[in-house]
């Protein structure tokens, strides 16, 4: 049997890795805390997790809730410590926008193992709303530090699927 030797050392688990791991696991124990589901999606197109909620009786409801998560080593704290800056490609917010159902952009912090929030949909609305006209490729959003994940805010993105529900089914079924 031939010897065959790769070229150059062999690819590695880099802290970039870990991190991403960490970060959908946090998002996933809150996911679970709460007693629902969170399922990783096989590709990613700009979102790497969707969450399933269930009645008390264990049935599954309508919808889900969508999540961008992105993991740092180097939190980017801004606005005299309220809020930490993100950078977000424009192809992906467009996607985000367009969507129905709830996207959240969640970033972990792995220094601290904390989580903050942000609900696309609202956030880009008004001058927001469109790329500047020098067709910028990304641009910078700015998550609140009070919107720390946990199992209250899980809930209320729940809440917020919900009242999308509500509008659709009100337009389905005036």
């Amino acid at each position: 049997m031939p010897t065959w030797k790769p070229s150059g050392p062999r690819k590695r688990r880099t802290r970039e890795h870990v991190i991403a791991d960490l970060s959908i696991n946090h998002v996933e124990r809150a996911v679970l805390l709460c007693g629902w589901t969170a399922q990783r999606t096989t590709h990613d197109y700009g979102i790497d997790l969707l969450m399933e909620t269930y009645t008390v009786a264990g049935e599954p409801e309508s919808g889900r809730v969508l999540f961008q998560v992105k993991a740092t080593d180097k939190l980017n704290v801004r606005e005299k410590g309220n809020t930490v800056a993100v950078r977000l490609e424009w192809r992906d917010v467009w996607a985000w926008r367009t969507e129905p159902m709830p996207v959240f952009l969640i970033l972990y912090d792995a220094n601290t193992d904390q989580a903050y929030w942000l609900h696309v949909q609202p956030y880009f609305v008004g001058s927001r709303r469109r790329p500047p006209r020098h067709r910028a490729t990304t641009t910078t959003v700015y998550l609140p530090c009070d919107q720390r994940l946990n199992e209250a805010a899980i809930r209320q993105f729940a809440q917020v699927r919900d009242a999308v529900l509500a509008r659709i089914r009100g337009v389905i079924f005036p």
